[in-house]
């Protein structure tokens, strides 16, 4: 069987002076608090999110 695998996405800077496009980028991660940690598929969607807002979150495999 093939292995899911997760991506570990954690918000490490405040999206408040972001551009709009970025704040609603990291809603739709599902991140809300700083230094909050959601769980997501690792796969071309949530990769495209996480490369718009790199300077925003930390991303652990």
């Amino acid at each position: 069987m093939a292995e899911n695998k997760t991506l570990k996405i954690t918000l490490v800077k405040s999206p408040i002076a972001a551009v709009p496009k970025h704040k609603k980028t990291v809603e739709a991660l599902g991140l809300h608090k700083l230094h909050q940690t959601v769980e997501l598929p690792d796969n071309d969607a949530v990769r495209g999110m996480i490369w718009h807002v790199r300077h925003l979150v930390k991303v652990e495999e």
